[in-house]
């Protein structure tokens, strides 16, 4: 059996980009080492959603910006950013806050490929770029897609208000079992979250 661990970056992910990135940031390859150890080490078949991972990487955070910090008075320590059709005021990557946990929405290849707010676009994409390797002894479950990078301060982050709404309307698998309870609870969680930190970008 191949060892190999290929990892696809999504097209919402934007925590390896160089510049422009709006959140939580990688700054060294290194977190891809320390990735691929927490998939190897992760059984995608227990996770609520067989095949969508949520993993814990502690050893990722020398390699990581936080994603958030604390919001201030001060309009200079803000930068005004394009996201989804909508400028808003983010804290400069400068103001972020020091890194104390990291985490990784890491979903199988055959996972991602049946997530509802997947586009067909976005399926051709990684679909391509994985059969890139497939000739190397490579199959389609050494392939990984990396949905998004946590990296956070304080609490464990929260979806954004925008994201959480969106997968109780329909983007997430998980979000359809989810009880009236645990909305409520992550409700509550992502409202304080969101009195108390503010996120953070990189200056154009």
């Amino acid at each position: 059996m191949t060892t190999k661990t290929i990892l696809v970056t999504s097209d919402i992910c934007t925590a390896f980009d160089p510049t422009g990135v709006i959140g939580s940031k990688v700054l060294d390859h290194g977190f891809n080492d320390v990735l691929r150890v927490a998939i190897r080490a992760h059984d995608f078949s227990k996770d609520r959603i067989p095949g969508q991972g949520f993993l814990q990487i502690p050893d990722a955070v020398p390699f990581v910006s936080a994603g958030v910090g604390h919001p201030t008075d001060n309009p200079d320590h803000f930068v005004l950013r394009e996201h989804r059709g909508k400028v808003s005021a983010y804290l400069k990557r400068e103001y972020a806050a020091p890194v104390e946990g990291c985490a990784a929405v890491v979903y199988t290849l055959e996972a991602y490929l049946r997530d509802p707010d997947v586009t067909p676009q976005e399926i051709a994409r990684v679909t391509r770029i994985s059969l890139l390797d497939f000739d190397n002894n490579v199959t389609s479950d050494d392939v990984f897609v990396v949905v998004a990078v946590l990296a956070f301060s304080g609490p464990q982050s929260q979806l954004s208000p925008y994201r959480f709404t969106a997968n109780l309307a329909g983007g997430n698998k998980e979000a359809q079992v989810w009880t009236a309870d645990e909305i409520r609870t992550k409700s509550v969680a992502i409202m304080e979250y969101d009195n108390v930190w503010t996120t953070v970008a990189d200056a154009p």
